[in-house]
């Protein structure tokens, strides 16, 4: 397997990525192209670099990248790093579809979203059927908290939020906040302690800062995000569009996981003979970097993109 850095053109500015080879790659012939959709927060040395270097040994071509503002790419001019807005990643993901549209050896191109990457490559899926397949695992792809929290919680995330755009809006300053309250320097008793989400502490072993994909090790992430955020993670199109979704779906989720509902739901709109894996074994995060569990959803992805 070959990694190579790439970049590509998303709102007048180069959004960076990394493009996984096959082994014995031959740039004469073709393959299949995944353009990966990550979890929130995340940046392309997490998530996308697990299933990156999978797919390729399965034969496919991947790209993970950083969105707009994320990891190694910039923020817009005058904006702030780690603003993760939802429309803006249906762009980027538009315009990474686009970029591989431009390389000789790409025939055909598939999209795979983890956690709330499953909701953007599902939404950018609505209206781009460049993408010919996709696959969502552990996919928050109902991506409206209310649909699956308690009104009260959602409507006061949305009060800090509000909050937090005027204060950015009037200082011109980022406001900062950790959207599940965890920070880059909480151990893991202290997080669990404090959260009120029930896989907390798989969360911790991921995000946290002795996680294994956490701010010590991945240089370019910190769980700090932008305050405004639920004003714009709330939005989504794939639950109340899944109806038009026309190309072959496949939804790999945790049947236990407390996030199971967010692909349930998804399924039950989608009218195009979804194929599901659903599977009581694993925890929502363990499809993140567990290797039983990375395995199973390899395999299942590659076998339904090679149909």
């Amino acid at each position: 397997m070959t990694v190579k850095k790439v970049t590509f053109k998303s709102f007048g500015v180069d959004l960076l990525g990394n493009l996984y080879l096959p082994e014995n790659f031959d740039e004469s012939k073709r393959y299949k192209a995944i353009v990966g959709a990550s979890p929130f927060p995340q940046v392309k040395e997490q998530v996308l670099a697990t299933y990156g270097p999978e797919m390729a040994k399965r034969g496919f071509v991947f790209l993970g990248f950083d969105y707009l503002g994320m990891g190694d790419s910039p923020s817009l001019p005058g904006e702030f790093k780690q603003s993760r807005y939802m429309f803006r990643l249906l762009e980027n993901t538009w315009d990474a579809v686009s970029y591989l549209g431009t390389l000789p050896y790409v025939e055909e191109i598939l999209g795979l979203g983890i956690c709330q990457g499953g909701s953007i490559i599902s939404s950018a899926a609505v209206t781009d059927h460049r993408i010919k397949k996709i696959a969502t695992v552990s996919g928050m792809m109902a991506a409206d908290a209310f649909q699956w929290t308690d009104k009260n919680i959602v409507n006061q995330m949305i009060a800090t939020a509000n909050a937090s755009t005027q204060k950015i809006y009037e200082t011109g300053e980022p406001d900062f906040t950790a959207p599940f309250g965890l920070n880059d320097e909480q151990s893991k008793e202290e997080y669990v302690a404090l959260s009120p989400f029930p896989e907390a502490g798989d969360s911790y072993d991921y995000y946290g800062r002795d996680g294994v994909k956490g701010p010590k090790t991945v240089a370019n992430f910190t769980n700090l995000h932008i305050g405004d955020q639920a004003m714009q993670s709330l939005f989504s199109l794939c639950e109340h569009y899944a109806d038009k979704i026309v190309q072959p779906t496949l939804v790999i989720y945790g049947t236990n996981a407390s996030t199971a509902i967010c692909s349930t739901a998804f399924i039950d709109k989608l009218t195009n003979d979804p194929t599901v894996l659903g599977l009581p074994e694993f925890g929502h995060v363990d499809f993140y970097y567990k290797p039983e569990a990375v395995k199973v959803s390899a395999d299942a992805v590659a076998e339904f993109f090679n149909q």
